[in-house]
C-alpha cells in the first residue's frame, strides 16, 4: 500500500458508501466497510480491486417484508369472479389498515434519504468519523490523529458539512516557498502554499541542517527548524522513507541534548510510520523504546511490546543489548547491567542515562546489605562512575556518605555500610518510586 495516500477509486467508493449511510445501517455498514478494506489491504489488492463494482450487503435496497408477502399472495390466488373480488377487496381494506401506516413510513424514509443525497452532493466536505478496532487500524487513524486536517483549522461547527463524507484533498496542499529555512509556528488557518515549503525544497533543507547541527550550532535553533520541516511534511501529507529520516535525525539530535519531549514526538511518529511498512532504522528505535519503557517502570506494556518483537528484530545487536538490559534489571543483576551500560551500542547510553542513578541507588542498597565496609574506588568500578569524584558526589546526594576516615583524600575513602543502608532506602523511596517521564505519549 502506498504509504501517502490510498488508491483514488477507493476514496470515490468509501465516499459513496458513506452518503448511502443511514441511522438504521450506519453502524453494521461502517463494520462492513472496514472489513473490506481490512481484508484488501491484508491481500494486498487496495489498487487492484475494482471498487467501483464492490457493494456493501448491509447497503443493499431491502424491500418491506410486508410488500413481498401481498405480492405472493396475489400471485398465488386463482381469477375470482367480480363479486368474490369485491369480498376479497374489502377484506385487504380491512386488514391493510395497519400496512398503511407501515408503507406510509417506508415512503417518507425514502424521501429523507433522497433529500439527503441532495444534500450530501452540495456539501462534499468534512472528515471520516470511522474509527477502526482491528489490527489494521491505522488505515482509519490516519484520517483523525494529530496530523490530520482537523488539527489545522478545519470548521467543524459549519452546519452545512456532512462529519460522513471523506474529503481527502480539501487540506492536502503542495507548497511553493523556497525558502531553506523557516522558524517553526502553531497553525492556527489553514495553511497557504506560499508558505509551505514542497518536497524538493525540504530535502535541501535537511541536508543544509545536518551540516548547521556538525557546525556545533544552537540546539534550540536546530530544533525549530526541525519542527518546521515536520509540519510541513506533515501538511502535505509525504510520508515515507525521507519522512522516517527526518524523524530518525530529529529524534538523535533530541537525545543528544536531553530533550525528552521532542524525543517522545518524535518516537510516537516513527512507530506510526514503521507500522504503514516504510522502511528505516526500525530496530535502533525498537531498541530505544525498549529501554524508554524500563525507564518509565511500565512492566505490561514493556512484557507486551517485547511480545510482538519480530525474529529480524530481535536478531538485532541493539535489541539484544536493550533486552539484556531488561533481563539484568528484573533479576537484580546490576554487575551485569553497568557492564552493558558502558558498551551501549548507538545512542542507548543517553537513555540509559535517565535511569542509570535510580539503578545505582538500588545496587548500592543491595550491597550496603551485604558488606560492612566499601571502598570509594569499588563504588566507582561496580557502579560505572567516570572518577572518583563522580562516586563521591553520588553517595553525598543519596545521603550515605557515612565515611569511617571522612579526611581521607576519595580514593582511599570507606562507606560504613550499616549508617548508609537506611538512608538509602528512604532516598530511594522519595526519589524514585514515582517514574515522571518528559513528553510522553
Amino acid at each position: 500500500m502506498s504509504s501517502e495516500s490510498w488508491p483514488p477509486p477507493l476514496k470515490e467508493w468509501v465516499a459513496r458508501c458513506l452518503g448511502q449511510m443511514t441511522d438504521a445501517n450506519r453502524a453494521e455498514a461502517q463494520a462492513e466497510l472496514r472489513e473490506s478494506i481490512a481484508n484488501a489491504f491484508a491481500e494486498k489488492t487496495l489498487w487492484t480491486t475494482d471498487w467501483a463494482g464492490v457493494q456493501l450487503k448491509s447497503l443493499m435496497p431491502k424491500a418491506p417484508p410486508v410488500l413481498n408477502s401481498l405480492k405472493r399472495k396475489m400471485n398465488d390466488n386463482p381469477p375470482m369472479s367480480k363479486k368474490a373480488k369485491k369480498a376479497a377487496a374489502q377484506k385487504r381494506n380491512d386488514a391493510n389498515l395497519d400496512f398503511g401506516d407501515q408503507a406510509a413510513l417506508n415512503r417518507r424514509a425514502e424521501r429523507f434519504q433522497r433529500e439527503h443525497d441532495i444534500e450530501r452532493q452540495k456539501s462534499m466536505r468534512g472528515q471520516a468519523s470511522l474509527q477502526a478496532n482491528n489490527q489494521h487500524s491505522h488505515l482509519f487513524n490516519r484520517i483523525s490523529r494529530s496530523d490530520s486536517p482537523s488539527a489545522f483549522g478545519a470548521n467543524s461547527d459549519d452546519p452545512e458539512a456532512d462529519p460522513n463524507v471523506l474529503d481527502w484533498d480539501k487540506y492536502t496542499i503542495v507548497g511553493t516557498s523556497q525558502e531553506l529555512f523557516k522558524d517553526y509556528l502553531r497553525l492556527t488557518s489553514e495553511p497557504k502554499p506560499e508558505t509551505i515549503r514542497p518536497y524538493s525544497v525540504l530535502q535541501q533543507t535537511l541536508v543544509e541542517l545536518k551540516k548547521r547541527w556538525k557546525e556545533k550550532v544552537s540546539y534550540n535553533w536546530i530544533c525549530n527548524q526541525f519542527k518546521s520541516l515536520r509540519q510541513d511534511l506533515t501538511v502535505q501529507r509525504i510520508k515515507n522513507e525521507f519522512t522516517v529520516q527526518v524523524y530518525e535525525i530529529h529524534a538523535r539530535m533530541a537525545l543528544e541534548s536531553s530533550d525528552m519531549v521532542e524525543y517522545n514526538q518524535c518516537q510516537a511518529t516513527l512507530k506510526n510510520l514503521y507500522d504503514l511498512g516504510i522502511p528505516g532504522k526500525h530496530e535502533e528505535f525498537t531498541a530505544y523504546r525498549i529501554l524508554m519503557l524500563l525507564h518509565g517502570r511500565n512492566k505490561s506494556e514493556l512484557n507486551l511490546y517485547v511480545g510482538t518483537l519480530t525474529p529480524r528484530q530481535k536478531r538485532d545487536p541493539a535489541v539484544q543489548h536493550a533486552l539484556r538490559v531488561q533481563r539484568a534489571i528484573s533479576m537484580g543483576n546490576y554487575h551485569a547491567l553497568f557492564e552493558m551500560y558502558w558498551n551501549a551500542p548507538n545512542m542507548g547510553a543517553y537513555i540509559m542515562d535517565y535511569f542509570i542513578d535510580r539503578e545505582r541507588t538500588r545496587a548500592l542498597m543491595i550491597m550496603t546489605k551485604a558488606y560492612r565496609t566499601i571502598t570509594l574506588c569499588f563504588i566507582q568500578n561496580e557502579l560505572a562512575f567516570e572518577t572518583v569524584s563522580d562516586a563521591r558526589k553520588f553517595v553525598e546526594t543519596h545521603g550515605s556518605a557515612f565515611f569511617i576516615n571522612p579526611n581521607a583524600i576519595d580514593r582511599d575513602l570507606t562507606v560504613e555500610c550499616k549508617s548508609a543502608a537506611p538512608q538509602l532506602a528512604q532516598v530511594y523511596e522519595e526519589k524514585y518510586r514515582k517514574v515522571g517521564i518528559k513528553g510522553a505519549i
